[in-house]
């Protein structure tokens, strides 16, 4: 057995794991599975899970862990976008050390899925209000098709949470970072600090075990037609650019 998984499953034999030691059915253990994107298996997600859970042996705190893990050490950047399975993979964001909604959501399944926690991708359409000028530009329009984040299933339900703005990027939007507790929904909330308004989920789109690649990829080009013209990334700096928007 991998050394890394090895040390895992010691962690995890002296955790209290109740509510997760239940009867599974097949087609929750689907989302156990590793896969092309949502890599619980590889060595590299392993030793990051390792890293992050350190010596803590209490499930929730384990859960919370790896959650602030990939929300602030994750930077969030949709300039870099890569609508391919490599380029969504769990590894290739970590190797990169940054990401957008829909692949740091894929790390955060991963993760929980390398210590035994059913994860799965869930997916919803939402209007932002506050993307930066030049993004809108380039998008034209206010709404992010295919928005990402992650649900659990713990104490036999499923529990959504979102992991995409980094600690960092809330301050200079003037946004209060989402916290999660483990045992209930954390998403995006509808105002900002100073009341205005900050996201409002249009349309729900289901979970997944892996992403949709394919389907994403074809609202974007419709949706996007400016932006996805054969090169699904851009040369820009997300976050120097909100700095700058909001320097006044």
């Amino acid at each position: 057995m991998n050394p890394y998984r090895e040390t895992i499953h010691s962690i995890l034999a002296a955790s209290d794991l109740t509510m997760f030691v239940k009867p599974m059915s097949i087609q929750l253990a689907q989302y156990l599975q590793s896969g092309p994107t949502v890599q619980s298996s590889d060595d590299t997600v392993v030793a990051f899970t390792r890293r992050v859970i350190g010596s803590e042996t209490n499930s929730i705190k384990q859960i919370q862990r790896l959650f602030y893990a990939v929300r602030d050490e994750i930077r969030y950047d949709p300039y870099q976008m890569d609508l391919s399975t490599d380029g969504l993979s769990a590894t290739r964001t970590l190797e990169t050390g940054y990401g957008w909604c829909v692949s740091k959501a894929i790390l955060l399944a991963a993760a929980y899925r390398s210590i035994g926690i059913p994860a799965s991708l869930g997916y919803a359409d939402v209007r932002n209000h506050l993307s930066t000028e030049k993004l809108r530009q380039r998008m034209q329009s206010d709404v992010f098709y295919w928005h990402g984040y992650t649900s659990i299933y713990v104490d036999n339900r499923w529990v959504k949470t979102t992991p995409a703005f980094n600690i960092e990027l809330c301050e200079k939007f003037k946004l209060k970072p989402l916290d999660f507790n483990g045992l209930e929904d954390s998403i995006y909330h509808p105002f900002d600090l100073e009341g205005n308004q900050h996201m409002e989920y249009l349309n729900d789109r289901g979970d997944y075990i892996e992403p949709p690649i394919d389907e994403i990829r074809a609202t974007f080009q419709s949706e996007y037609a400016g932006w996805f013209d054969g090169n699904d990334s851009v040369s820009r700096d997300f976050e120097t650019e909100v700095e700058l928007e909001n320097k006044w």
